[in-house]
């Protein structure tokens, strides 16, 4: 050993290299996770000398190890080893790293790399980083060839143009690899490289890689060439579009492979948004009619998401005529995911095909929808009706469509109860006070008693936002006193119920209502026999003391009416109530001061 280093210079990187090799992972990966640490420990010439080669042996271990390695590189390391100037260190680790079997160590590898290759110069691109890219796109194993497709994009347009001829070449040898998995790489990042294309080279080389790799006998790589198709249009005219990508465009469409089908139609707008407007017109309506008849549900239901985008590029009277009969058909649909995409897109027409349509075709659709079986398809249909309404108005929306919101509000699934009830409050708004009154009151009292513990909750909180809509008085005569009768009811659940609708609801009325109305029978169920309650009466004197404690008639009603009440809850059997007493009057005592 060096008489001149210390224990302590040595100590950090002994015991790194101890814990590596340890037997437990558990450890090794510990190790990994404070390897910055201790690269500051060792100070920026130790850990190039000495950290950074000793990882750069270190991989042969558990995925679990070499994936937390990779991310750590990635996470701006080059300031642990003295700054931007020797990020190229990094390198060298991450091209074993990239050269793994495990996918996801790899991806994360390639990941880190390329947030390295954001602080390196023009100088380091080209000494340190285009050498590994051609090292890994030359490797034996087709490991290192896929990582290395990742690698193209992030630095094509910081390198000299007769490098950049060099990258193109490399990327297509890599586009027509042997490995369907390199080229399933190459079809993935062949979209990003090619945005970085100048027009001239997207033509010449561009399109080129893309054909071939479009016209793969895997339906794994072309699949992913859809992505492709609309970055190489994106940087085209209509025209070139039509006499360079028509013909793909004609095979993606119709490919054999229903998994490209799907991509196809999961980014049909994209694509309808960079071809031309000719061209949506002439060749892609028909595609798209065809997909939403498309034998595989998946494509169908991936063709629905897209309706409301696409037909706000064709003219009204094209939407009724080509692809308001495809939206009946799928209304019918024997799949519940078709159903369920339709019904959260449909109400997206209404705005585009304007009232008088609206009314004729897509009312009748959406009460059919929002009797179906499947409750995602009538949740859907619901959340979306506030497009209607912009579209129809009120008077008509809740004559067609409240009946089945009536009906829906006893629904058995309670999250399509619930939905309801969160719609409540909008509808509320635009329906007013009387005609609220006379067809949805009820119903807002009954969730109260609903069996389920998140329906009354969301119950209590509709009756807060319905008071913040219709104004304290309205609450005062309506909500009020059915909250504060069904504080009598024998059944525990409904006096539970009481106590939580007044926590919920007290912040928005006034000290007036709380102080005749509302807190006579809360200091009343004080004195309940199920513990529970109690402690939820504590917490709502809490929720009352803290909402009217800033004003001199508030703190008086505390001291007089609260305090009291909480000073005996302090000293109840159950524990629970005791604490929740205790904090609300260290909250009360806290406000007078």
């Amino acid at each position: 050993m060096d008489p001149g280093s210390s224990l302590d210079d040595i100590a950090p990187i002994a015991i790194l290299m101890d814990e590596l090799r340890s037997e437990d992972v558990q450890l090794r990966l510990n190790a990994i996770h404070r390897i910055s640490t201790i690269a500051l420990a060792l100070g920026p010439e130790r850990a190039r000398d000495e950290l950074i080669p000793f990882l750069q042996d270190s991989v042969d271990d558990e995925d679990e190890v070499l994936l937390a390695l990779a991310e750590e590189l990635g996470r701006n390391f080059e300031e642990y080893i003295g700054g931007p100037e020797y990020a190229h260190v990094l390198l060298g680790p991450l091209e074993n790293l990239s050269a793994v079997e495990e996918t996801l160590v790899r991806d994360k590898a390639a990941e880190s790399i390329t947030k390295i290759s954001s602080v390196l110069s023009q100088a380091q691109i080209e000494q340190y980083y285009i050498p590994l890219v051609q090292r890994l796109s030359h490797g034996e194993w087709f490991t290192s060839r896929t990582s290395s497709c990742a690698l193209y994009a992030p630095v094509y347009d910081k390198v000299t143009t007769a490098v950049q001829d060099d990258l193109r070449r490399a990327f297509a040898a890599l586009a027509s690899d042997d490995t369907p998995m390199v080229r399933r790489a190459a079809a993935k990042w062949l979209a990003p490289l090619v945005k970085k294309f100048t027009k001239q080279h997207v033509l010449s080389d561009g399109l080129a890689m893309y054909r071939k790799l479009q016209a793969d006998d895997q339906d794994s790589v072309r699949l992913l060439t859809v992505e492709d198709l609309i970055a190489i249009a994106a940087q085209l005219s209509p025209a070139e579009v039509k006499t360079q990508l028509l013909k793909q465009i004609r095979q993606t469409m119709t490919d054999k492979s229903w998994r490209v089908r799907y991509m196809a139609a999961s980014h049909f707008n994209e694509l309808a948004e960079v071809v031309g407007q000719e061209l949506v017109r002439e060749e892609l309506i028909g595609y798209f009619v065809q997909l939403l008849k498309d034998n595989e549900a998946e494509v169908r239901t991936a063709a629905a998401g897209q309706i409301p985008g696409f037909s706000k590029l064709l003219e009204k009277e094209v939407v009724l005529a080509r692809i308001i009969p495809c939206v009946r058909d799928l209304c019918q649909d024997v799949s519940q995911h078709v159903r369920a995409a339709l019904a959260s897109q449909i109400s997206g027409l209404a705005p585009l095909l304007g009232r008088d349509a609206t009314i004729e075709h897509l009312l009748p659709l959406f009460l059919h929808l929002l009797k179906d079986e499947f409750p995602e398809v009538r949740l859907n249909i619901i959340s979306k009706l506030e497009l209607v309404n912009s579209v129809i108005g009120i008077e008509l929306l809740s004559e067609s469509l409240l009946p089945a919101i009536v009906e829906l509000a006893e629904d058995k699934s309670w999250r399509v109860r619930q939905a309801i009830i969160e719609y409540i409050p909008l509808l509320a708004t635009q329906l007013g006070k009387a005609f609220f009154d006379e067809s949805l009151g009820n119903l807002c009292m009954s969730w109260l008693g609903d069996n389920v513990y998140s329906i009354r909750e969301a119950a209590a909180i509709n009756l807060k936002k319905l008071t913040e809509v219709f104004g304290v008085e309205w609450a005062k005569e309506q909500i009020v006193p059915k909250v504060v009768g069904m504080g009598q009811h024998p059944n525990y659940l409904y006096r539970m119920t009481t106590v939580q609708a007044i926590m919920t609801i007290a912040p928005s009325l006034t000290l007036d209502i709380v102080r005749g109305d509302v807190l006579e029978m809360l200091l009343q169920l004080a004195g309940d026999p199920i513990p529970n309650i109690r402690f939820n009466v504590a917490k709502a004197l809490e929720t009352v003391a803290t909402s009217f404690g800033d004003t001199p008639e508030g703190r008086q009603l505390i001291q007089q009416k609260i305090v009291p009440v909480l000073e005996a809850l302090k000293n109840d059997q159950d524990a629970d109530v005791r604490f929740f007493a205790t904090r609300a009057v260290q909250k009360a005592h806290a406000l007078e001061a």
